[in-house]
């Protein structure tokens, strides 16, 4: 991946990330970094999830921004119940 790559990906996170918090009803105490993770790793568990589950995204195939979104959500729900339970 070039470094054009990795910043395009770390702003498609953040706003996928920031999309999702939009969305997700509550109060949530992290910031901007974790915002940014959230969101890059809602795309991965988006593609992965379409890829064991239907079929989606073939090598090299990104999910596209409602799937990402909707993984950042499920991230960020779970992010929610570690972060209350300590």
């Amino acid at each position: 991946m070039t470094f054009f790559g990795i910043i395009g990906t770390a702003i498609v996170g953040l706003i996928v990330g920031a999309l999702a918090k939009l969305l997700m009803p509550g109060k949530d105490p992290s910031g901007f970094f974790v915002t940014m993770l959230i969101g890059i790793a809602g795309a991965f568990v988006a593609r992965f999830i379409g890829q064991a589950l239907f079929g989606w995204y073939g090598d090299g195939g990104a999910p596209g921004w409602i799937m990402s979104i909707l993984g950042a959500m499920l991230l960020l729900w779970v992010y929610r119940l570690i972060k209350n339970r300590a």
